[in-house]
């Protein structure tokens, strides 16, 4: 019977990846961009295809401290001596031009003077008053860095759709972009719902629990290309639950929903959403999170996430945060994951892809090991509190034993 109850539970779901590829072929990105200065632009998302405007390095640099220099003034020539007739320091040029057997003391990121070609290295030469001799050889264009040597004007800088990090600001700033055109931010509603919720200040009653998912989500939703509309907690009441639904339409692109997506009575999520819109999907064979439901209701998308708060860490990270990529017009990639030898015993059913909370190691040899928990229930948060990574389980897998491979996918900080 309960092999039965397991086939028929993996016919009426869709696997995660079937999830994955509805979402993907349903949500489209937003319209909209606006222009903001450089340094509000971090985590947006570009709306434009960049190009170089200039050429970086603009000019020809030292790539080191040490001696600018003709290379043909010393070639077969180690015992000469080359006279030193100036400085070129980062922002203050040499302006003259090298003569034969001339040379000029260059810093890091400065101009290569006019007439030299090479660098040599300050701790490659012996210098006595104005004169230096060359320690070791030093080959043609050693330690200069050509104009264009990272970039040519015209060549593309970024691509449209890049969610801009530190290194991709600097990189705008050395082109000479101080503004960006990014999408405008993606307007994502959320609430929980279930009358045994408890706001957190409150003391709780029998019976109740601290509404902890609506914390849980508006920390994932926590990115600069978002804004986050809170929109409470929803009691089991079918009427308010499409009145809340009806009121996040109105003001959000997407809305996501923690509770209410399971066959009980209580439940009042799915059936709003078929009644207000239409349902594609409402259950996907992964533990946790199997109850989950994907539809639209007008122009907004929602995501019905189970009331367990792990399944809402695990459903979000999985089918949510690509889709809200996209939707904001970035590139999502699929997450990393890791082969690492398992330390311990993981119990598991065939039946259903899993996701077990673990904590992941690398020994000084690279070779990467995962501990798993005790503790493996949707509702226990101190295991995904204290879990450096997801231990990832195929569907056909009917339990690990110590000592045997499995994929795990590291939880990283910066979850956009």
């Amino acid at each position: 019977m309960e092999q039965t109850d397991r086939c028929a539970e993996s016919v009426n779901s869709l696997t995660l990846a079937e999830a994955q590829a509805r979402i993907c072929e349903s949500v489209t990105p937003i319209s909209g961009v606006e222009c903001i200065p450089l340094k509000k632009a971090l985590s947006r998302v570009l709306a434009e295809r960049l190009v170089a405007s200039i050429d970086l390095p603009p000019f020809p640099s030292s790539a080191m401290d040490g001696y600018a220099l003709r290379h043909g003034d010393i070639t077969g020539q180690m015992d000469s001596s080359l006279t030193v007739i100036g400085t070129s320091f980062a922002g203050k040029p040499y302006e003259g031009l090298l003569g034969p057997g001339q040379c000029v003391r260059i810093f890091t990121g400065a101009a290569i003077p006019a007439g030299a070609d090479t660098v040599i290295m300050q701790e490659d030469v012996i210098r006595v008053a104005d004169h230096i001799r060359l320690a070791r050889e030093v080959s043609q264009h050693a330690n200069v860095r050509p104009i264009g040597d990272e970039i040519r004007s015209g060549e593309c800088l970024l691509e449209r759709g890049k969610m801009l990090q530190a290194a991709d600001l600097g990189l705008m700033a050395s082109a000479g972009y101080p503004m960006a055109t990014v999408t405008r931010r993606l307007r994502v509603a959320f609430f929980s719902t279930g009358d045994e919720l408890c706001p957190v200040e409150e003391p709780l009653m029998y019976g109740q629990i601290h509404d902890s998912n609506r914390y849980l989500l508006h920390s994932l939703l926590n990115c600069p290309s978002i804004e986050a509309i809170d929109m409470g907690v929803v009691p089991d009441d079918g009427t308010v639950v499409k009145k809340v639904l009806l009121d996040a339409v109105r003001q959000a692109d997407a809305i996501i929903s923690s509770g209410g997506v399971s066959v009980g009575d209580p439940d009042f999520v799915t059936a709003s959403l078929a009644e207000l819109g239409q349902v594609s999907f409402w259950k996907v064979a992964v533990k946790p999170g199997k109850p989950f439901a994907f539809g639209r209701i007008g122009p907004a998308w929602l995501f019905g996430l189970p009331g367990n708060p792990v399944a809402v860490m695990v459903t979000f990270r999985q089918l949510v945060r690509p889709a809200l990529l996209q939707m904001m017009g970035a590139n999502p990639r699929p997450p990393l994951r890791l082969q690492a030898i398992c330390r311990t015993p993981l119990k598991k059913s065939p039946g259903r892809m899993e996701f077990q909370r673990g904590q992941f190691e690398s020994d000084s040899e690279g070779g990467v090991s995962v501990t798993g928990f005790c503790g493996q229930g949707a509702h226990q948060l101190l295991g995904m509190s204290r879990a450096n990574c997801l231990i990832v389980l195929p569907k056909d897998n009917a339990g690990v034993k110590p000592g045997e491979w499995v994929e795990i996918e590291p939880l990283l900080d910066d979850f956009f």
